[in-house]
């Protein structure tokens, strides 16, 4: 493993004139993907390793979500043509002559996300799921891993000589700056359990954008409110003032910022922003696995940015998913060490062992002490590779959010 530690003579971020950040809340249909994938991915390595001990290949990394139909109008918010989720990629569907149940794994993994960022979910009304896993074999592979002949076939967690399935580029970057905070942070306040007792009307396709210019705030948060319990025009603009008052309240005393808010857009046109269930899902929208927030739960077009898409990938062995995970830990315990903005970024070749990536660089803005930084650095980053095979049971066991 090549280490590199290098000086950057950009300024940081959060020091620069202009800036722009998203995050797509987890109600919105390509974030629910992202959970569906992850969900599901954890919830059959737990299966294959609770009965085989170790866990079996698989990739669900291509998870579509079809939106259906609605009848929705003032106090009326009904589904009448259910969502789709359709799973793609690859699965292993035995070990040796004892059958996995995968079609099950999957409908009980769509059903559990959906219940929790939708109201009033009713999975045998409102869910039909589709299986298009396949288990062909891989390129320039003898064998199927897919189709493994006995339990000794499977891999196993910790074995120091795991190596990559993939060519990957991963980064990771810190701190967050005050406006990425701000957008994270009003996101998960406006759909977490306190807020949607107190405001049980508001659905959960929350999508937050963020933009500063110099020291000017503005966001612009989009929130459905269900149609069932909004009876007018007049009660919609109440209910909508009643929320913004709340969000700016936590805004003022989460931030020692001024922030322009605008609420829903689309009011500008006499529109109200009503759904059935709480997603634009409802009325046909489609999601798709890695068209949103990255592993730290931002869309942040000026920073450093992977494209890769980590929910529902093999925890075993992808290190497109695992050293996402790695890069964000390297660069906090970086951050936390030296109190300078950091920028990670891994490059591993496919056939490298787990362990031992091709390249690691890390990028730090105005080092102060370069020696010792540099040591502080390299440390670390050895520590964590030494340790790298604890991380695919994190993944598997805590439920790591990747979105």
């Amino acid at each position: 493993m090549q280490i590199l530690v290098a000086k950057d003579n950009r300024t940081y971020l959060g020091n620069d004139d202009f800036e722009l950040v998203e995050r797509k809340g987890v109600g919105h249909p390509d974030t629910i993907c992202d959970a569906i994938a992850e969900r599901a991915s954890s919830d059959y390595s737990k299966y294959c390793i609770e009965t085989f001990g170790k866990p079996a290949h698989h990739w669900f990394d291509k998870v579509m979500l079809i939106g259906g139909e609605a009848d929705v109008d003032y106090g009326i918010g009904k589904i009448t043509k259910p969502y789709k989720v359709i799973f793609a990629g690859k699965v292993s569907y035995h070990v040796g002559t004892k059958r996995i149940p995968v079609e099950d794994i999957l409908y009980k993994s769509a059903v559990c996300v959906l219940e929790e960022v939708l109201t009033g979910f009713d999975a045998k009304c409102h869910l039909v799921v589709v299986n298009e896993l396949v288990d062909y074999q891989g390129s320039g592979r003898g064998t199927s891993r897919y189709q493994p002949s006995s339990v000794e076939a499977l891999p196993s967690l910790n074995n120091p000589e795991l190596v990559s399935n993939d060519s990957n580029l991963l980064s990771a970057y810190a701190p967050l700056t005050t406006l990425e905070s701000l957008v994270l942070l009003v996101e998960r306040f406006v759909n977490g359990k306190d807020f949607k007792m107190r405001n049980p009307d508001t659905g959960w396709d929350v999508k937050v954008l963020g933009n500063r210019f110099l020291d000017h705030y503005e966001l612009l948060l989009n929130m459905p409110f269900l149609a069932k319990d909004i009876h007018s025009m007049e009660e919609y603009l109440q209910r909508k003032q009643d929320v913004y008052d709340e969000i700016t309240k936590f805004i003022s005393e989460k931030f020692d910022i001024k922030v322009h808010l605008m609420m829903n857009a689309t009011d500008r046109n006499g529109r109200p922003y009503l759904t059935a269930l709480g997603s634009v899902a409802d009325t046909g929208d489609v999601g798709v696995v890695g068209r949103g927030n990255r592993m730290n739960g931002l869309i942040t077009p000026m920073r450093p940015m992977s494209i890769e898409a980590p929910a529902g990938k093999t925890p075993i062995d992808h290190t497109g998913k695992i050293y996402g995970v790695v890069a964000n830990e390297i660069v906090y315990e970086v951050y936390k060490a030296i109190k300078m903005p950091v920028e990670v970024y891994i490059f591993t070749a496919k056939e490298s062992r787990l362990n031992n990536p091709d390249r690691v660089i890390v990028k730090v803005i105005n080092f102060t002490d370069e020696e010792r930084e540099k040591k502080i650095i390299e440390q670390i980053v050895k520590e964590q590779f030494d340790n790298i095979g604890h991380v695919s049971e994190k993944i598997i066991y805590d439920r790591i959010v990747m979105w």
